[in-house]
């Protein structure tokens, strides 16, 4: 049987870390929330390359740094930026209602 997509609530604005990484698990997946310069954004949590928990890279408000080789990746639309990360994120579509952040998953 096919799963089928829909909104789900994955945090509440007023938990999110505020201008920085917030992790949350939703299932089996783990996501990383961007509470960036132009808005919130959502992309599985692991790096394309390594594999490494971006919530424990450095976030400058539009740009993650992979904590473990440095790859950077635009938050906002997951594109890899620097080597040695060559694949783009998984985003994950989200909206912001009544004070809380959904995802299309």
């Amino acid at each position: 049987m096919a799963r089928v997509k829909a909104w789900h609530v994955v945090a509440k604005v007023d938990d999110l870390e505020k201008g920085d990484v917030t992790p949350v698990v939703v299932g089996q997946r783990e996501l990383a929330i961007y509470d960036g310069v132009d808005g919130i954004s959502i992309s599985y949590g692991r790096c394309t390359h390594g594999a490494a928990n971006l919530c424990d890279g450095y976030f400058d408000g539009r740009r993650i740094e992979c904590p473990l080789h440095q790859g950077l990746f635009d938050a906002l639309t997951g594109k890899a930026l620097a080597a040695p990360a060559r694949v783009a994120l998984r985003m994950i579509d989200c909206k912001v209602e009544d004070g809380q952040v959904l995802a299309w998953i």
